[in-house]
């Protein structure tokens, strides 16, 4: 499938998949999507916590692990952080991502790269509080239990994979968390809420990054 690296709104690239007209961010910016929706949506609830468990659904270009591992070190907050993955991104694309400069971080540019250098199934420390695991899988072979405090729901959009987000993937998202546990999305469609709700989860909507009106956050109480 062909790819092309684009250049979203905010001046932070992506991926973009012309045959499923699909991208891994919002074009409207794929830096401010993942500050809204991941960090000040989700890991800012966490604030008081001096540790968190970290559950991300689509690792793919790692810019939500990248802005986690920056948040991690400015809070000095231990953050242990995996990421699901089954089609991992080309080291060469990677390279022509702007995300170290966008966000004003060049110095972790070398932590950025080793993310997607270092091998899978084991634990790279990239940095005093930050712990990367990254799993070469599908998603619905996941079978944690009670593992997260926190899971980033960042697979691909519902027009070109319904699967991903069906009763029985959210049913799994719902067994991985701890009580108390949370999983935010830049998606909010009723099919969505509806599957979230049958697995368990209270659900509510949320003001959407730009260019999308609404998003979603599921609590597992």
């Amino acid at each position: 499938m062909k790819r092309e690296i684009i250049m979203t709104e905010d001046g932070s690239t992506s991926i973009h998949l012309p045959e499923w007209n699909e991208s891994y961010h919002s074009k409207h910016g794929a830096i401010q999507e993942a500050k809204h929706v991941f960090i000040k949506n989700g890991l800012d609830l966490f604030k008081e916590q001096s540790a968190i468990a970290i559950l991300e659904i689509g690792f793919g270009t790692g810019l939500n692990a990248l802005i986690t591992l920056l948040e991690a070190e400015q809070r000095k907050q231990h953050i242990d952080y995996t990421g699901i993955e089954a089609y991992p991104v080309a080291f060469s694309e990677i390279q022509q991502l702007n995300y170290a400069d966008q966000l004003q971080a060049t110095e972790q540019t070398q932590q950025f790269h080793v993310m997607h250098q270092s091998d899978w199934e084991q634990k790279e420390m990239l940095s005093e509080y930050f712990g990367l695991t990254k799993r070469k899988q599908f998603f619905d072979t996941i079978n944690d239990e009670n593992a997260f405090d926190l899971i980033y729901f960042d697979a691909f959009g519902f027009r070109v994979q319904p699967e991903l987000w069906s009763e029985s993937i959210f049913t799994k998202m719902f067994q991985a968390l701890k009580a108390e546990g949370v999983l935010v999305t830049y998606a909010c469609r009723t099919s969505i809420k509806n599957a979230m709700k049958a697995s368990g989860f209270t659900v509510e909507k949320l003001p959407g990054a730009p260019g999308k009106r609404e998003m979603l956050r599921a609590i597992k109480k």
